[in-house]
């Protein structure tokens, strides 16, 4: 399976980058539950963070998984997948970043909507919804030379700071943070995607 491992450097500010990347669906989501709720408890705002982070954590580690149960099938492809992988989920986070907000809305975001909402199965819900992409980066990252359990925690402790931030900024800066956040996490992916393949290609120095 060695052999099926790209030798692209998470270095430490990859791994941040891709950390903030993934958390800017869980801010824009910490965003309206703030907005929503008004002024939250230190214990309320604490449960709704570390769901977010813990989820967040996990979502990557599942994705590993079974990224690493494909790859012996798919080694002659691997970096495309990655890249692949990556450049789609960057470009949907940029296109919902760019999206007016009265279409965000008429969509009607099942993050923001859950978000708003005080149910904990339903907080729980939504932070899973917005952990997906950190699923599908998972699977990326199972091609890559990484320490997933590092890179993993990384992620859910920058989404636990953000989702902090998000709730305490919700009632004052609305969703346009959050949409810039999605910018430019979206565009980090991308960058990120373009790297791993053409260092395997052999372009990099």
């Amino acid at each position: 399976f060695a052999k099926t491992i790209i030798p692209f450097n998470m270095n430490p500010l990859a791994t941040a980058l891709l950390a903030f990347s993934m958390s800017a669906d869980a801010f824009a989501a910490a965003i309206a539950r703030g907005a929503s709720s008004g002024k939250l408890r230190t214990a309320q705002v604490a449960q709704i963070a570390l769901t977010f982070g813990i989820v967040e954590t996990l979502t990557p580690l599942i994705g590993y998984g079974a990224g690493i149960i494909a790859a012996p099938f798919i080694e002659a492809f691997d970096h495309w997948i990655a890249f692949g992988l990556l450049l789609v989920l960057g470009g949907k986070m940029i296109r919902e970043s760019l999206s007016p907000a009265d279409e965000a809305e008429a969509d009607g975001s099942a993050a923001d909507k859950q978000a708003a909402m005080p149910s904990k199965w339903l907080l729980l819900i939504t932070a899973v919804a917005t952990s997906i992409d950190s699923m599908i980066v998972g699977v990326s990252l199972a091609f890559l030379e990484v320490n997933i359990w590092l890179t993993a925690l990384a992620i859910g402790s920058a989404t636990t700071l953000m989702a902090v931030i998000g709730i305490k900024l919700g009632g004052v800066l609305d969703s346009v943070i959050g949409k810039r956040a999605e910018l430019f996490g979206g565009i980090v992916l991308i960058g990120i995607g373009t790297f791993i393949l053409l260092e395997h290609l052999g372009l990099m120095a």
